[in-house]
């Protein structure tokens, strides 16, 4: 590529930068505060759910789709899980965790699960042969990485969801990005973590990253959601003895 023609690229891929900050910026609190409204709706709708508090802000002030719960110690467990399964069943929601000042943290660990697994994967990416739900084999790796982070959540119910990005058939994409969600299961259970405990779904394009254009390749990928943190003692049937 000569000079002129790299100019002109890197101006565009600048331009495109800006114009997606621009948008996550101008469209982003709307968006979460519509997923908050919606929440709201969600945890009014189980008796007693108003006592449960919802953060759509990160420990950094950051708007998120990942809701922190808190609130509520005086539900019975029973409840506190219908409240937590109702608001992250809302859609665009990217997934919960119960806040670790909660009082009825059973395993205080737990709460660290989601955020943990979400740093491993800031820079990091599950990566699958081309046009298929195969896992690449580099991706071993950074698979023990994750399922040591969820290790400790053990007994809770974690959320593998699959997204693709928009330009095909929509039910096909569902069907890939489930397939490849899947993927990702089994090669968790594969890792220790228990299979009751891990629920794979994939949305196809239908929940693109805030702010991102929806055709975008940035939009294929897995979420991990830790929907109810009731961590159990672990059995030998659970979890893999030395083989």
């Amino acid at each position: 590529m000569n000079p002129r023609n790299a100019l002109i690229a890197g101006a565009g891929a600048a331009l495109c930068l800006l114009l997606s900050a621009a948008g996550m910026v101008l469209n982003g609190p709307g968006f979460v505060a519509g997923l908050e409204r919606e929440a709201q709706a969600a945890r009014s709708g189980v008796e007693g759910g108003d006592g449960v508090e919802l953060a759509f802000k990160d420990r950094y002030g950051w708007l998120t789709r990942h809701p922190i719960l808190s609130g509520g110690d005086e539900l019975p467990q029973v409840l506190r899980q219908q409240v937590a399964a109702g608001i992250a069943a809302v859609p665009g929601i990217g997934g919960i965790s119960w806040s670790r000042t909660s009082t009825r943290a059973d395993n205080p660990e737990a709460v660290h699960c989601q955020s943990d697994v979400e740093r491993i994967l800031q820079t990091r990416t599950i990566r699958f042969t081309q046009s298929s739900a195969r896992l690449d084999p580099a991706s071993g790796r950074l698979l023990d990485e994750v399922a040591r982070a969820l290790r400790p959540c053990v007994g809770s119910i974690i959320a593998v969801t699959g997204h693709t990005d928009e330009g095909g058939n929509a039910e096909v994409d569902k069907a890939f990005s489930l397939a490849r969600a899947e993927a990702v299961r089994w090669a968790l259970i594969g890792r220790g973590i228990p299979a009751d405990g891990l629920r794979a779904a994939g949305v196809g394009a239908s929940q693109p990253i805030s702010g991102l254009n929806p055709s975008d390749p940035a939009n294929r990928r897995i979420e991990f959601s830790v929907i109810v943190s009731a961590p159990v003692k672990p059995t030998p049937i659970d979890t893999p003895g030395p083989g």
